[in-house]
């Protein structure tokens, strides 16, 4: 008889053929895991073209960050009773110069020197209280000797130049650094007070320029050509910011363009007018030196206001309300004088 099970009866019929799954634990050890991509240098693997959601916006990344938007700066408000009074001192002091100018004579200068020695004294005292160096004291009595030494070398000199001014004003430059340097507490902040110091030095010895100017040939006109084209302009630039402060430069600077443009032009208009009726002068050579001296005044003015809006910015307080609204003008005829002995030297 034939036997009933086929002899083949439980042998596996796909035996000699691969496995399709993975093996148990009858077939061998089980495969490890599969071993993960290698990571070349931290990079992330490059994403395709963002999808845009049903509204159309592209969805953001965890590593967008979203910045606040800038709040925008409110400029600072422009007080017409003070650009009038500003406007007011610039007139006085301009008037007072050229005035102070005529009384200057051979052998009779002693009484503009004095004159121009108040001013100077006004220009430390502004300058100073507003700039806050480390030593004020010693910077102020420093500067006040400078200026009195000057109008000294430019009464008594010989000969009617630069040079013996030049070196008052290296010495008091060197005289206040040193001064700082003796004392503990205003050497650490020696490096602070060296522009200060040297900018109120420089400043009173260029107001001594003008009795230098008084001592050559045509300087007398020269100086009220000039000073009152700087006059004029200083009070008609702060009289346009009273009325029409526009456009502004700075929203932190109260201060406009037109003030600014409109001074100088007036300036220049006055000097002109003034050298049709002085003797050596010519409408065109007066309105040349006067746009120069007025355009000079104006943006040492403007300048004295981006100065003081930066010191508010950076937290320092405000110092004698008076002293810091007579810098802009001081610091605009300061800068004039020397512009003024410039012009009348190169070109009459």
């Amino acid at each position: 008889m034939f036997p009933s099970t086929s002899p083949d009866t439980g042998r596996d019929p796909w035996a000699d053929d691969a496995p399709d799954g993975p093996a148990g634990p009858a077939g061998g050890p089980a495969p490890g895991p599969r071993p993960a991509p290698a990571d070349d240098g931290g990079n992330r693997r490059e994403r395709g073209p963002r999808r845009f959601r049903k509204g159309g916006a592209p969805r953001r990344s965890e590593d967008d960050v979203v910045e606040p938007d800038e709040e925008p700066i409110e400029p600072v408000e422009v007080r017409r009773p003070l650009s009038l009074t500003v406007a007011g001192f610039a007139a006085l002091l301009g008037v007072g110069l050229v005035l102070g100018a005529q009384t200057a004579g051979p052998g009779h200068r002693l009484p503009f020197a004095l004159i121009v020695f108040g001013v100077q004294l006004l220009f430390v005292l502004a300058w100073t209280m507003a700039m806050r160096p480390p030593a004020l004291l010693l910077v102020a009595l420093t500067s006040g000797a400078v200026a009195a030494a000057a109008d000294v070398a430019a009464v008594q000199t010989d000969v009617a130049g630069l040079a013996p001014l030049g070196y008052v004003a290296l010495g008091g430059f060197l005289l206040g650094v040193l001064g700082q340097l003796v004392r503990r507490v205003d050497r650490v902040r020696v490096t602070d007070s060296l522009g200060t110091t040297l900018l109120i030095v420089v400043g009173v010895v260029a107001f001594a320029t003008l009795i230098t100017l008084s001592r050559i040939p045509a300087g007398t006109q020269a100086i009220t050509v000039c000073l009152a084209a700087t006059g004029v302009a200083l009070t008609v630039a702060r009289l346009t910011d009273a009325v029409l402060a526009w456009p502004r430069l700075a929203p932190q600077v109260p201060r406009g363009a037109a003030g600014v443009v409109v001074g100088a032009m007036v300036g220049t208009l006055t000097s002109a007018l003034l050298g049709s009726y002085l003797i050596g002068f010519t409408p065109t050579s007066a309105a040349l030196i006067g746009l120069v001296t007025a355009a000079t005044a104006v943006l040492a003015d403007l300048a004295v206001g981006y100065a003081e809006a930066g010191r508010l910015m950076a937290g320092e307080l405000p110092t004698m309300w008076i002293a810091r609204h007579m810098q802009g003008p001081l610091g605009g005829f300061a800068l004039a004088a020397p512009a003024a002995y410039a012009m009348c030297v190169l070109f009459l």
